[in-house]
């Protein structure tokens, strides 16, 4: 296919893609940056809008601030891997009393500081070992054993993650705690940050994070499309826990007509059971519905 072609239907979906989607944007990108949306890999810099279910991925070295809807400012340090799973600009609301966080996002490893203010409601940032909610200022770093967590200003409810992306046991906690969890394990707090945390944290994390939306205001930036994603760029998202992993199926069933990606999804199927209905749809007859049986003039217009 020529190149020009296949740039077009790669950017397609980007230029119908309405306002109203867009949560946020990129105000700083150090180093490189990696969105997956939709399917569709692309290279982005400062300037570029978000949109719900972006997946963020940073370069090593690398540094990243994104702005959201309603004042929150994250940052992310090198090679973290961040997913958007329910970005919002709105403010928290009360759920048959408990409060609902105003936004959720998953990060799978790496570093991350969010501040959020006080007209952003709460925000939840989640990894595979720990989650915290707050209003204020956080420090999380998340590794493959290990998940820590200091906090930097305001409260917070510190929970364990289960393997399915829920919250298990939680624990309140206030300014300049530092709580951290190893695989196995529960969630241990201490009044300080330990010196590995303190060595290890990105530089800029050391300070307060100062607005650069202003910058952007009327410039959106369009994405670069690179390519599909394969299935080993993917993976860890596929894998990661079922409730955050919701909608995956439908998002990249299309790259099943590539052989490669259908025959490692196969190979991996164990590990996200809920592609096998989609690969093998004989093993899953439909269910009867609750009408089976009855004749079409029995029903016809009660309702």
């Amino acid at each position: 296919m020529n190149r020009g072609l296949l740039s077009l239907i790669l950017l397609l979906p980007l230029s119908l893609a309405s306002p109203a989607q867009e949560v946020g944007t990129v105000t700083f990108v150090e180093g490189s940056l990696r969105v997956i949306r939709g399917a569709a890999v692309l290279r982005a810099g400062a300037g570029v809008r978000l949109h719900p279910g972006d997946i963020i991925e940073t370069s090593d070295p690398g540094f990243l601030q994104l702005e959201f809807s309603g004042g929150t400012i994250v940052a992310l340090g090198p090679s973290t891997r961040l997913f958007l799973l329910r970005p919002a600009g709105g403010h928290s609301r009360n759920t048959g009393g408990d409060k609902t966080p105003a936004a959720e996002l998953v990060m799978l490893r790496g570093w991350l500081k969010g501040e959020t203010g006080s007209d952003s409601g709460t925000y939840r940032y989640a990894s595979p070992m720990l989650a915290v909610t707050t209003g204020g200022t956080i420090v999380l770093h998340a590794a493959p054993e290990t998940s820590e967590v200091f906090i930097e200003s305001g409260s917070a409810m510190v929970s364990e993650t289960t393997h399915e992306g829920s919250s298990g046991h939680s624990t309140a906690a206030k300014a300049g705690q530092f709580l951290s969890r190893r695989a196995g394990k529960n969630v241990v707090a201490g009044s300080r940050p330990d010196s590995n945390f303190l060595e290890t944290m990105p530089h800029p994390f050391r300070d307060t994070l100062p607005s650069r939306m202003s910058v952007f205001a009327g410039k959106p930036m369009q994405p670069k499309p690179d390519h599909q994603v394969s299935y080993a760029e993917v993976q860890p998202w596929l894998t990661m826990g079922r409730d955050w992993r919701r909608g995956f199926v439908e998002r990249f069933r299309s790259r099943l007509d590539d052989k490669a990606f259908r025959n490692a999804v196969q190979e991996h199927i164990e590990d996200h059971p809920e592609w096998d209905p989609i690969l093998h749809p004989d093993k899953y007859p439909p269910k009867p519905t609750a009408s089976a049986g009855r004749s079409s003039d029995s029903s016809y217009g009660r309702y």
